[in-house]
């Protein structure tokens, strides 16, 4: 009876001792299969950033190879994007009918950069999103006008490019813009 009580509690031991370093294991792998995801996600987030990047430098590339000719910014005139949107005024479309209409009379071989701007309003990310939309706006209704779509390229800078401080209502009004560079 006496061995039978040791073979006993010398299982019990065991079997707690096994117990306790599978906890500890499973604990463990927990940890490092979080560590990965965490680190899986920031890697998708580079390549994302990354992927961004070499967009924009391709499109630079495309611009680098034309002579500039002028700048065209949807901010004079009163012309600028409400906060948080990417949706042209009825201003806005009418000036960038002149522009395309003017374009075509003028009958030259040009590349456009469409280039959206933000103010410092919201996320950076969220910023190059509103930036690329406020620019594609521009991108249709050039397109819709008569102008190739072959000839435009669009761009986001966000909140990084402002024209003026965003301190107050009417900086940032004016930071809420699209530039269009005409290159020959």
């Amino acid at each position: 009876m006496r061995s039978s009580r040791i073979l006993l509690l010398a299982a019990v031991a065991v079997s707690v001792t096994g117990c306790a370093t599978k906890s500890y294991v499973d604990e463990s792998v927990a940890r490092l299969e979080a560590r990965l995801d965490e680190q899986n996600t920031r890697i998708n987030e580079l390549s994302e950033t990354s992927r961004q990047a070499l967009e924009r430098a391709t499109d630079a590339g495309v611009l680098a190879q034309g002579k500039f000719l002028y700048t065209v910014v949807l901010t004079t005139d009163g012309i600028t994007f409400e906060s948080d949107k990417s949706t042209l005024t009825d201003e806005a479309q009418s000036n960038l009918t002149g522009l395309a209409n003017k374009l075509r009379a003028d009958n030259r071989n040009v590349y456009l950069e469409i280039q959206g701007h933000t103010d410092s309003t919201g996320s950076q990310q969220y910023n190059q999103q509103l930036g690329l939309k406020r620019a594609q706006a521009v991108h249709r209704h050039l397109h819709k006008n008569g102008i190739a779509l072959g000839r435009m390229a669009t761009i986001s800078y966000g909140e990084d490019a402002p024209l003026e401080p965003n301190t107050t209502a009417d900086a940032r009004a004016l930071n809420r813009r699209v530039e269009i560079v005409v290159l020959n």
